[in-house]
């Protein structure tokens, strides 16, 4: 249940610099993304829950650098809908690497899809989007070759 913060825990209205915040990615097969972002990112899995009565874990924990972000199933009845049941997904989610291209090379031989190519982009980045198998979004952003 989400709490709401003491007073003290804000600084000129915002939360405090300790805040931390990641993503928690719903999908059809836990077990299965969670082998994809690990072959295809590098993606390193801290943490597993034990089976459910369904034989999904409720929640996987990841590392990548130094983020983090969670996988999860999708549960209707907790309201946690996958890209699948959603007919897409409305977040983006933004990996910057050395190499966007071998990144991107790497996601689509584990079975992710182009969306827009990885290209050199008039902002000074070079990237492009890919949806993974399970449907999550992804902006792989580099440095301009």
């Amino acid at each position: 249940m989400f709490k709401t913060p003491a007073p003290s825990e804000f600084h000129d209205g915002c939360m405090m610099q300790n805040t931390e915040i990641s993503a928690r990615l719903i999908v059809s097969d836990p077990d299965r993304a969670s082998a994809f972002y690990r072959d295809a990112l590098g993606a390193e899995q801290v943490f597993r829950a034990p089976p459910g009565d369904d034989g999904r874990p409720t929640v996987v924990d990841h590392r990548i650098g130094r983020s983090s972000f969670r996988v999860s199933p999708a549960v209707s009845s907790w309201g946690w809908s996958s890209p699948d049941d959603l007919n897409g997904s409305p977040v983006l989610l933004e990996i910057e690497v050395d190499d966007p291209d071998e990144t991107g090379e790497r996601m689509l031989a584990h079975g992710a899809e182009v969306v827009v190519p990885i290209q050199n982009w008039p902002f000074g980045k070079r990237s492009g989007r890919i949806r993974d198998p399970f449907g999550h979004l992804w902006i792989i952003t580099g440095e301009l070759r």
